[in-house]
């Protein structure tokens, strides 16, 4: 069997939470199952490869949304899945037959939540409604304003409408006003810039913090400085080494003997959920989430022969490299505002070397991209780097269990 790997892309309600995962397959697999058309096998390769407990990790504990054929339905495929923690998604499909009515109808009596994708507004669709929860519209192919009498026709039956394709923040308010629910894509786009902002404060101290935490080595005199300056920083880190202490007794003197009672590897995670938190309070804890994934998978890969020699720099630059998106401005205007060594600041802005390499390959893998920002395609570099597929999805799923494990929702 070859190997494959999942890319995902999350999905938003109106409050920007996130409610589940499109997961979606990169490589092509032999055809196993022949009735399963070979260019749309998704929910084959999930079954095939992640059937173990896998969904479960990279949905991180939400809907994981997976696309399925006529043919994967009639052979009952999603029934492998407990239908609390998946979204069928109808793909495939150009009208109702009356077969794919009976199957959509076993399904919602089973309890499956069931998603229409590639919806066209043709009337024929709508003898659906009562039995699916959820209509995917991409919005770059239909215009929302022809949506209006659809939308009407589906009321009735309380069934949502998730937007693909959204990529700036008004396109989502536009698209709320017309009665979209849900949004695919938001923060995985070209980020939204907003020329000539200036960072608040509290912004720039957490930035400020980010990157003295990552400096090697650590100097915890200057990382309880900048903790000092700020109430809510100096009460978490003295809440973590409480939960570090645990059954002994710590008197605490100073925040610079705190910071150095946790240790360099606890006080760099404490420092990283914390400011990522700060950072992302007006966006969304998926940009955080997303963060800290590609931060930890950088640094699972760096342990791999050809990056070891950028391992120290490597979970610092995952961690940044959602930052445009927190701050909605360019990366190079905000790498100008921090100290960090000059290998991270090329990879952040140009993607060069081969901490550019690193990151490159690890977004494009975690987001479903077959090109790289900068040249070549995610196969040609995983081969330069001699790094082998099923090592690149085993240090993914690690990374998704371990920042599940952080609770950031509860921050």
């Amino acid at each position: 069997m070859k190997n494959t790997y999942i890319a995902r892309q999350a999905i938003f309600n109106e409050k920007l939470e996130t409610i589940g995962y499109e997961l979606l397959f990169r490589d092509s697999p032999d055809n196993k199952f022949p009735e399963v058309d070979h260019d749309i096998a998704s929910s084959k390769l999930i079954i095939q490869n992640h059937i173990h407990g896998d969904i479960q990790k990279i949905s991180m504990g939400k809907l994981a949304f997976i696309n399925f054929t006529e043919n994967c339905l009639i052979h009952k495929f999603p029934l492998m899945f407990d239908k609390d923690t998946i979204v069928i998604e109808l793909v495939g499909q150009e009208k109702p037959t009356k077969k794919l009515l009976k199957i959509i109808k076993f399904y919602y009596d089973q309890g499956y939540k069931i998603a229409l994708t590639e919806y066209d507004l043709a009337p024929h669709w709508d003898l659906l409604f009562p039995y699916i929860d959820i209509v995917k519209v991409d919005i770059e192919k239909i215009n929302t304003k022809r949506l209006l009498p659809a939308v009407a026709r589906m009321k009735p039956f309380n069934v949502a409408i998730a937007a693909e394709k959204v990529e700036t923040k008004h396109q989502k308010q536009t698209l709320a006003e017309v009665g979209f629910n849900y949004f695919q894509g938001y923060f995985y786009h070209q980020p939204e810039i907003i020329e000539g902002q200036a960072l608040a404060p509290i912004k720039t101290q957490m930035l400020h913090l980010l990157s003295e935490t990552f400096n090697y080595p650590l100097n915890y005199e200057t990382v309880a400085e900048i903790i000092s300056h700020d109430v809510n920083l100096t009460v978490g880190l003295l809440k973590m080494v409480n939960n570090v202490a645990t059954g002994t007794r710590v008197e605490i003197t100073s925040l610079k003997q705190a910071a150095a009672y946790l240790g360099e590897d606890k006080l760099r995670q404490f420092v990283s959920i914390l400011a990522l938190s700060n950072l992302t309070s007006e966006t969304t804890d998926e940009v955080c989430k997303q963060a800290l994934i590609t931060g930890k998978m950088m640094f699972g890969l760096s342990d791999k022969g050809a990056f070891k020699s950028v391992s120290d720099f490597a979970f610092i630059t995952g961690l940044l490299s959602a930052i445009e998106v927190m701050l909605s401005m360019p990366m190079a205007e905000i790498v100008k505002t921090m100290p960090l060594a000059q290998p991270i600041e090329n990879a952040l802005v140009t993607h060069e070397g081969l901490l550019g390499q690193l990151l490159d390959l690890t977004t494009s893998y975690i987001l479903g991209h077959d090109n790289l920002q900068s040249n070549g395609n995610l196969r040609e570099s995983l081969q330069q780097y001699s790094l082998d597929k099923t090592v690149v999805q085993e240090e993914f799923l690690k990374a998704s269990e371990w920042c599940q494990g952080l609770n950031i929702d509860n921050l």
